[in-house]
């Protein structure tokens, strides 16, 4: 099986690499093609995987280009973790909506909007150069913002492009392990969008676990997501809520904490990254062990401002281990090569799921997955309060995939000032003047 990466020179990549490298099972990935449009990066990245591979047995062959058709030409799955403008994108993303007092984050609120306006129009036309050169090819999307990127290429590949994200994963697992519950053995009601979802159930032999959480407050302050929304709100919701909800419902101290930080979070791995690329290139160093120390380095620092707004302290080393996306990916390749049947929770369009929301629009819901992919499987309806965020954050996506495709300074706006944590349509305007200014991947809104 041929898998390309598209982002190829990116620093997550390792992950997807050390995941195959470990896989000895039926329908293994026996060839990677990395693309990336900076050669020094693809070669650093090259290097770290080859470092990884010595003394590994028969490990994928490993090829390196920079021209998107060849790259994915003949490829039975596409991997896509690209990011528009680069780091220093997300650092101006999220200086400029914090000088406005509004949040910056990658994928949420203002900065998420930005984001997704330059990514949507260079994925749409990936989308379409896969869909002409090849058509019978499984895309899995890991470009953010992922729900929003993965339904702009539905657009043009239907069903065959599936969004993935470790923040579910990760979420039951720490969950599971509160309860003293094996995740393997868990199936896990969650609901939502792309970093806008709720676990609400977690069932073992047909019987839900989730109330014995909420019955122990040892428990439930156990791991990361109980630290930052604690046990009352919790109760409140009677779901554990993603960790990204918490620049929803703690808004105000999350932005104060994130204005009151030294660096946002994406100048300090603009920082941080820069650093690795300039020391992997040391001879004096194998370029494995740059990228383990840069990795570490990364997640102990992950969602820091919301752990000081919360004053839920250092993170604990259960919650320093990956959502496992690359395992997730592999997972998912694996059920569509071999018609190994997997429940996965994934992006996918919403068909007849979840009836506040449109057939087409993606959801992160779990699904079915065999040789013809993924497929929704029923849940129960979605609770007020998380259906109106659900779709007032879904209207903004569609806006940003619409002015995307139209160049539509309008819509743009629109999409800022529907955001819910865009308190003003005057703040709306000077953010998108303030991004236009700042992005080039934003110069087509007119």
């Amino acid at each position: 099986m041929r898998l390309t990466i598209l982002g190829g020179g990116g620093f997550r990549v390792p992950l997807v690499y050390r995941a195959l490298l470990e896989d000895r099972g039926e329908g293994r990935i026996t060839h990677v093609t990395l693309h990336d449009l900076d050669p020094a990066r693809l070669s650093t990245i090259s290097r770290v995987l080859r470092d990884q591979a010595v003394g590994a047995a028969d490990p994928p062959e490993l090829a390196v280009t920079t021209d998107l058709d060849a790259a994915v030409a003949k490829s039975d799955f596409i991997f896509c973790a690209i990011r528009v403008n680069g780091l220093e994108g997300r650092a101006a993303d999220e200086r400029i909506a914090l000088d406005e007092g509004v949040l910056g984050q990658e994928t949420v609120g203002a900065g998420g909007i930005s984001y997704g306006l330059r990514t949507v129009p260079v994925m749409a036309d990936i989308a379409r150069r896969i869909a002409a050169l090849a058509p019978e090819a499984w895309v899995i999307n890991f470009t953010n913002p992922a729900g929003l990127v993965t339904e702009a290429m539905a657009a043009h590949l239907g069903d065959r492009v599936i969004g993935i994200c470790d923040s579910p994963v990760g979420l039951g697992r720490r969950v599971a392990g509160a309860l003293g519950v094996d995740p393997a053995a868990a199936r896990f009601d969650y609901v939502g969008l792309n970093h806008l979802g709720w676990l609400r159930g977690l069932r073992v032999d047909g019987r839900d676990q989730l109330p014995r959480l909420f019955e122990d407050d040892a428990r439930l302050t156990s791991f990361e997501e109980g630290r930052l929304f604690g046990a009352e709100w919790l109760r409140t919701l009677g779901a554990v809520p993603n960790e990204y909800l918490h620049y929803y419902y703690f808004s105000r101290e999350t932005v104060a904490a994130a204005r009151a930080a030294a660096q946002t979070r994406g100048a300090f791995l603009l920082e941080q990254q820069r650093g690795f690329y300039e020391r992997a290139d040391d001879d004096g160093e194998s370029a494995l062990a740059a990228w383990d120390r840069a990795r570490h380095e990364r997640e102990i620092t992950y969602m820091a401002e919301n752990r000081e707004a919360a004053s839920a302290g250092d993170r604990d080393s259960c919650d320093l281990e990956s959502g496992g996306y690359e395992k997730l990916a592999l997972t998912l390749m694996r059920a569509i090569a071999t018609n190994r049947h997997s429940t996965l929770i994934l992006n996918v369009r919403n068909r007849r799921t979840l009836g506040v929301l449109e057939a087409d629009a993606v959801i992160e819901v779990p699904c079915l997955v065999d040789a013809n992919g993924p497929r929704p499987l029923a849940t129960d309806p979605v609770p007020g309060y998380a259906a109106g965020l659900m779709c007032s954050v879904k209207a903004v996506d569609r806006d940003v995939i619409e002015a995307a495709a139209t160049g539509s300074r309008t819509l743009a706006v629109r999409a800022l000032a529907g955001h819910p944590l865009v308190d003003s349509v005057t703040v709306a305007r000077r953010l998108l003047d303030g991004y236009r200014a700042s992005l080039p991947g934003l110069a087509y809104l007119r």
